[in-house]
């Protein structure tokens, strides 16, 4: 009830300071999990899910916009079996070290996800608070968007936001020039450090853009002298949809050569006039790159392929397999997603998603992609999606 009231009397301020009607909008997700636990932990579990990722957008006259979004959370089962302790949350993607209200039958969260502003110039654009800034043309890994890197094993977790502000300049059309400043990963330290300035370049071609990004991470404990970061992107629309994604981390007081870098490389193409999509995307992960675990990112191995088959049957029915294979420890996780939409704005999402490692073939080590000691051998879920 609190978390309503807390809306509505937002919602009702902004309008009021801004004169303008609110535009708002959002996703709903109804969603039960079962789980099959691994070779060590045989057992059974069941979760329900209710989210919701409510979006509030406030036009202030022509040039100005106000954005804020909200994540609302209500579950029970197994989607809190692994929460470090009763009250706080640190499983859930979009919900880590996030506090949660608990009584006897449910947990629920708020989070906040956006809160920003935005001026859009004739050659100039502004935006500065909660906001989600990202980099690169990388579709799967995105080693370039090291301010928030992804895991696509998490298909429908949305990109957190960081405190910060960017002033884009358009010297023509096909030109876009940055400059940014976010805020540091640990807030609670009030030293400066780690703050992250930077600068980013976008050029657009007929066929080919480039993005060249660079960024400088302000001295922390274990960075004296602060981190440098230079990125490079190229996506090119040809017969085949090319892209390339690098991002090198140097640290002066630790050189760690070709361990500093993040790449990644693929292709995706369609077929049958668009009805069947595949996409393949490799990543070489440097063990103290943005997207190595311990930096900021999900991967302890170097090698990965993810690769995706997506077929449309109409226009209300789609089914993908899609699977990443680490080729370091022989670890791999299949998964398969179907979509249904029943009319517009309401579909029915269902995946599954199995682990495999060197033990499930006669070996006898484990693989960060295999299931877990204890974990789970098998994920399904199933849900409606509300979209308004």
């Amino acid at each position: 009830m609190k978390c309503w009231f807390f809306l509505i009397l937002f919602a009702g301020l902004a309008a009021f300071l801004f004169a303008a009607e609110p535009e708002l909008s959002g996703v709903f997700d109804s969603t039960v999990n079962y789980t099959a636990g691994d070779r060590d932990a045989s057992d059974h579990s069941w979760g329900i899910e209710e989210y919701a990722n409510l979006r509030l957008r406030v036009r202030a006259g022509e040039k100005a916009t106000f954005f804020a979004a909200f994540n609302l959370i209500a579950m029970a089962g197994n989607y809190l079996e692994t929460a470090e302790y009763l009250g706080i949350l640190t499983a859930h993607p979009p919900f880590t070290s996030t506090p949660l209200i608990h009584g006897p039958n449910y947990a629920a969260a708020l989070e906040l996800e956006r809160l920003y502003f935005r001026i859009n110039g004739d050659y100039i654009d502004a935006e500065a608070g909660l906001l989600r800034m990202n980099f690169g043309y990388g579709q799967v890994w995105g080693s370039s968007d090291f301010l928030n890197p992804r895991n696509p094993l998490i298909v429908n977790a949305r990109p957190r936001g960081l405190l910060g502000m960017n002033l884009s300049f358009y010297p023509t059309d096909s030109l876009k020039l940055m400059g940014f400043v976010a805020g540091p990963a640990e807030p609670l330290k009030t030293r400066g450090g780690g703050i992250i300035p930077g600068l980013s370049l976008d050029q657009h071609w007929n066929r080919l853009s480039l993005q060249a990004l660079y960024a400088y991470e302000t001295p922390l404990t274990a960075s004296p002298n602060g981190i440098h970061r230079f990125g490079l992107s190229l996506k090119a629309d040809m017969e085949l949809g090319l892209v390339a994604d690098a991002l090198y981390s140097l640290n002066p007081d630790k050189l760690d050569g070709i361990d500093g870098l993040s790449a990644g490389i693929g292709f995706d193409y369609s077929f049958f006039d668009g009805n069947l999509y595949i996409l393949f995307e490799y990543l070489f992960n440097g063990l103290s790159s943005a997207t190595a675990f311990g930096h900021g990112g999900n991967w302890s191995n170097r090698h990965y392929l993810y690769g995706t088959a997506l077929y449309r049957f109409n226009d209300y029915f789609n089914l993908s397999l899609s699977t990443i294979f680490c080729f370091d420890d022989v670890s791999f996780s299949p998964f398969v997603t179907l979509n249904y939409e029943f009319f517009q704005g309401f579909s029915l999402n269902c995946s599954a998603r199995v682990c495999f490692d060197k033990k499930d073939f006669g070996g006898s080590t484990a693989g960060e992609l295999g299931p877990a000691s204890p974990g789970a051998r098998l994920m399904v879920n199933a849900g409606v999606r509300l979209r308004f």
